[in-house]
């Protein structure tokens, strides 16, 4: 199993919104930073953790908790002209964006902001922290994720 965070501002997709979809679950839809998607591609796996993480807010946060249900296929909102997340480089035949499924299991009770990573010393190392790293998926180690988990508790 491998865990990672995902990042998602608020006012665009949030917590509350996954925690009210059917099922609790949604697309993790319209990453387009190549190194991102190919996390999603080639590495994410049924089972595998996830970290919901609101950016753009403040102050930004760990907020829950998710599981992988569906392994990558093809990013649809890349061929809609209509969404916000259109691609029209990205064909049905030949698609560029991918997307997995993931289902809400953990609301946390207390976000674990940003700033409360950095002042932890056991993440010092975590890639979510490192300066000019703005990826919206990333790998995030089990310590780590544990670490953020056991925060959300206090």
């Amino acid at each position: 199993m491998k865990y990672w965070l995902g990042k998602s501002e608020p006012d665009c997709y949030s917590i509350d919104r996954l925690a009210g979809e059917k099922n609790k679950t949604t697309s993790w839809d319209g990453v387009r930073n190549y190194q991102a998607r190919n996390f999603m591609r080639d590495e994410m796996k049924l089972g595998d953790m996830f970290l919901f993480y609101h950016s753009n807010t403040k102050p930004p946060a760990a907020v829950g908790i998710c599981e992988v249900v569906k392994e990558s296929y093809p990013d649809f909102t890349a061929f809609d002209p209509e969404d916000d997340h259109f691609d029209p480089k990205s064909k049905d035949d030949n698609p560029t964006w991918f997307m997995v499924d993931v289902r809400l299991v953990e609301k946390f009770n207390r976000p674990v902001s940003l700033q409360e990573m950095k002042e932890n010393p056991k993440l010092k190392d975590m890639k979510l922290i490192q300066k000019g790293n703005r990826l919206s998926v990333m790998p995030v180690l089990k310590k780590e994720f544990n670490e953020i988990v056991k925060m959300s508790k206090k």
